[in-house]
């Protein structure tokens, strides 16, 4: 006989996810009856209430991601956020267009199983060792996300570590490999975003910064793109390393004994595969095609080098962005016909039916999200609450600056987090006669060091798209490195960009000349 005991989970961790599931609308209801956060803008209050209750409903995943992610549709026109009209409109941009693009492409290319291809060519160069495969892939995803944007980056990368974890769970188990598999997925998210910090190119906020930088600071010295690189490399390095040791210590160590793949099983593998079919060509071609679109679509400067980019061939340049050239490559899969299955095409719908509609909720609902955060104004209120650090030791200033920009970009987007923060703390910069690059750019490289939630960062949305990691896997692994990249920054900016900037003590006695 059916009892209501069926609804009250045995597992202690359910336990404490269908607990926090209830209190998060208590909560939500809480901040807005009876905290005012600024009494001539309710709408303060309000935003920062959906957003604590779309961040617990996120990390306990009761209710479906997606269904969290349409919250905004329905409580920001209800709490007179934003209308509802601009809030749908968020839902859509040329970044979502970015993930449908890439994941066509992707699905092409498991549709046709050049991924198997591709996937044992890298194990035979790099080795089949747990360490060397996730050694290999941290160092492939670091290099490429600095030249080209990170969510590109990852898009290219996980078809590709899907499917050699496909071949390791072959000759094992799901089961055995499934504890490695989340360390491999999660080494490409964290990857991408570390090496896109090292470049002024390699990632949305790091060129936010350097343009708010010049509409302030005219008169300052140039944030080229070799600055930035002394600067930011040595952090990206330093977080590299680290993130490394601690995947390796987490999902390697610690992780069941399985067979790994031998030299003579990938060679054997290799082998079966046989030739390349017409398909696999074509493919191959379109995925370098993409990866070269996306490198050289916009200008690369590299100090007084300069390559000028594929763009400056039309009449209106700034028109093109990454998701244009991946809606490009897979219409074209879409028209060239197939020579293995005669009447048909290299992509065709049914295949594209796979695509993770999901994760592609979810990220609109971070952007929705963001769009609230910037609208209602509670961006700016959070940055207008470090006024009180104003007497601290520049040390602290710091530490404290990359803690806010870290943890709130877990459920903002990165870039507009950046952006709003950063007007900010120039502000404050003057105002305490300290040079705004002590407190500028860390807050830039913060914005991309959140690894806790799926809608964080555009890497974290397309791992955990890969459907084989939960949010709170994500979220216990990324708490650690959220605070390892909170005290690196910090360090780093502290004792060694003094040095490269010139500031003295974190103070610049002639920046009033130099604003002026």
């Amino acid at each position: 006989m059916p009892t209501g005991r069926k609804y009250i989970p045995e597992n202690p961790g359910k336990l404490v996810r269908y607990t926090l599931f209830i209190l998060a609308p208590l909560i939500a209801t809480y901040l807005i009856f009876f905290v005012e956060l600024d009494a001539n803008n309710p709408a303060l209050t309000a935003t920062l209430a959906v957003a604590v209750l779309m961040a617990i409903w996120w990390v306990t995943e009761i209710v479906p991601l997606a269904i969290t992610s349409l919250l905004p549709i329905v409580l920001f026109p209800a709490l007179g956020i934003m209308n509802g009209r601009e809030v749908s409109a968020t839902y859509f941009n040329h970044v979502i267009f970015l993930f449908i693009g890439g994941f066509l492409v992707a699905l092409a290319i498991q549709k046709w199983d050049l991924h198997k291809r591709i996937a044992l060519k890298i194990l035979r160069i790099v080795g089949s060792s747990p360490g060397r495969i996730l050694l290999g892939f941290m160092v492939a995803t670091a290099f490429l996300s600095m030249w080209i944007s990170n969510t590109a980056t990852a898009m290219l990368m996980v078809p590709i570590l899907l499917s050699i974890i496909s071949k390791l769970e072959e000759i094992n188990s799901k089961a055995l490999v499934r504890h490695f598999a989340i360390g491999l997925l999660l080494s490409v998210a964290y990857s991408a975003s570390i090496g896109g910090i090292a470049t002024l190119v390699g990632t949305p906020p790091n060129l936010s910064f350097a343009r708010i930088f010049y509409i302030y600071f005219p008169n300052a010295p140039e944030i080229s793109f070799a600055t930035w690189f002394f600067y930011a490399f040595p952090i990206s390095l330093v977080l590299f390393f680290i993130l490394f040791g601690y995947l390796y210590f987490i999902f390697v160590k610690k992780r069941k004994k399985w067979k790994s793949l031998s030299r003579q099983d990938i060679t054997n593998n290799y082998k079966a595969l046989g030739k390349k079919s017409f398909e696999e060509k074509v493919l191959l071609v379109a995925f370098v095609t993409l990866a070269i679109l996306w490198f050289f679509r916009a200008d690369i400067v590299v100090g007084s080098f300069r390559i000028p980019g594929w763009s400056n061939l039309f009449n209106e340049p700034q028109y093109f962005n990454d998701g244009t050239v991946a809606i490009f490559i897979a219409v074209i899969l879409f028209i060239i016909p197939s020579k293995a299955k005669p009447g048909t095409f290299l992509m065709d719908w049914k295949a594209a039916e796979e695509i993770p509609w999901e994760i592609i909720l979810l990220f609109g609902g971070g952007f929705a999200l963001a769009s609230g955060f910037k609208e209602s104004g509670l961006s700016l209120w959070f940055g207008q609450q470090l006024v009180w650090l104003t007497d601290m030791h520049p040390l602290i200033l710091i530490l404290s600056i990359c803690f806010l920009v870290t943890f709130l970009t877990e459920i903002t987007s990165n870039t507009a987090t950046v952006e709003t923060l950063l007007p900010i703390l120039a502000g404050l910069a003057v105002s305490i006669d300290t040079n705004p690059l002590l407190l500028m750019l860390p807050a830039t490289i913060a914005g991309s060091l959140a690894f806790m939630l799926p809608v964080a960062t555009p890497p974290n949305a397309i791992v955990f798209g890969s459907k084989r990691i939960s949010v709170i896997q994500m979220a216990k692994t990324g708490f650690f490195l959220n605070l390892i990249g909170i005290i690196v920054v910090t360090i780093i900016t502290y004792y060694f960009g003094t040095l490269l900037f010139d500031i003295v003590d974190g103070v610049y006695p002639d920046w009033g000349q130099i604003i002026n």
